[in-house]
């Protein structure tokens, strides 16, 4: 049976080590029953490559907390690279994630999933750029002070001029924008302004399910359109409406059952309305508690292959699905970010936030 290599959008494993490990790294070698990813399940699961997200807690760390909290995620998946290397490769543009994946190890990448995490400041997202981060998302689930998020109140009908700054900036330094977590009017906005093809990195069809976090149909449309790439989250209340409306209702009695079909419905959802070029997984693996039956944890991918092999899906296409479609989008601004990293790129796009509306004393 063929193993699938699956390049995955999203993984909050970092998150689970500091609260569980303290960011020690010397243990994660083995087996770590109270998390959902550890290199043996990697593996048996054939993840060839992984966005480690670093995610703050804007509920328990607020302003240049963030900044610092952020800083330190990124320094552990440096370190767990560093501590493992035979498991592990840091890479930031395509071709180092094929070189990468080709010696049998994990290419390594990094995505902030927030953009309260930058603090206001298009500094703070350039340095994290330099550090390795090659995508941002707009916001997580509250709302800040440029950009609206899904599953909070609307304070700004999407993006504020600032929030377009930030994306314009993204496209220079060649940060991929991802719009999962954000309100539909956040995600056209940021439309509008990109120049690259946009990603959605741990989302469903908000036609199938009626979750906020979920992507509308025409949003779908336009990022097969701009030859970005949605990936599917795993997370059971985003992908079937019977388990939203348990959830909704205060989840009494047994939750009503989510499998690896439900992910795969989403997936063809996803490809019907956008090409079959802009459909990827982002599991979101360490970042929910439950995951659906056949899907618990990372070792457990191929059962999706087997699930759409089953409903005629091509070996090209199921490829496209595993990794092809994330390195494409990736390679597309591999080009901005490394003139970037060479100090090419020009000047930066607009000013900190804070700074805006400012008068500076000599």
């Amino acid at each position: 049976m063929t193993t699938y290599p699956v390049f995955d959008g999203h993984n909050d494993f970092a998150w689970e080590v500091r609260k569980q490990f303290g960011y020690a790294t010397e243990h994660l070698g083995g087996s770590i029953p109270t998390t959902q990813t550890d290199f043996e399940r990697i593996r048996a699961g054939g993840l060839a490559a992984q966005y480690w997200s670093v995610w703050v807690n804007p509920d328990k760390i607020h302003g240049a907390d963030q900044v610092t909290a952020t800083l330190e995620q990124i320094d552990f998946i440096h370190r767990l690279i560093a501590a493992y290397p035979n498991e592990l490769g840091a890479a930031r543009t395509a071709a180092e994630a094929r070189e990468v994946m080709a010696s049998g190890r994990v290419a390594s990448l990094i995505g902030v999933e927030g953009g309260a995490q930058i603090g206001g400041s298009l500094a703070v997202l350039r340095n994290y750029a330099r550090l390795g981060a090659r995508y941002m998302t707009l916001t997580w689930s509250r709302t800040i002070d440029w950009a609206d998020s899904a599953t909070d109140e609307a304070l700004h009908g999407g993006l504020t001029d600032f929030g377009r700054d930030v994306v314009r900036e993204m496209n220079r330094i060649g940060m991929l924008v991802d719009l999962s977590h954000v309100a539909p009017s956040t995600m056209r906005d940021a439309l509008e302004v990109a120049s690259r093809p946009p990603i959605v990195t741990h989302s469903g069809a908000l036609s199938l399910c009626s979750h906020p976090r979920n992507v509308p149909d025409d949003v779908i449309r336009e990022i097969g359109a701009r030859d970005g790439v949605l990936m599917v989250a795993f997370v059971p209340s985003f992908l079937r409406q019977e388990r939203r409306d348990w959830d909704v209702n205060g989840g009494g009695g047994e939750a009503p059952a989510v499998t690896v079909r439900d992910v795969a419905d989403h997936i063809e959802y996803f490809r019907d309305f956008a090409g079959v070029h802009a459909v990827g997984i982002g599991a979101d693996y360490d970042g929910s508690d439950e995951m659906p039956e056949g899907l618990e944890d990372v070792g457990c991918y191929q059962a999706l292959f087997a699930e759409l092999a089953s409903r005629g899906w091509s070996d090209a296409d199921l490829r496209a699905l595993g990794t092809e479609n994330a390195l494409r989008v990736l390679e597309a601004s591999d080009d901005d970010y490394t003139r970037f990293m060479a100090g090419e790129a020009g000047e930066p796009i607009g000013r900190t936030a804070a700074l805006i509306g400012s008068v500076e004393e000599e």
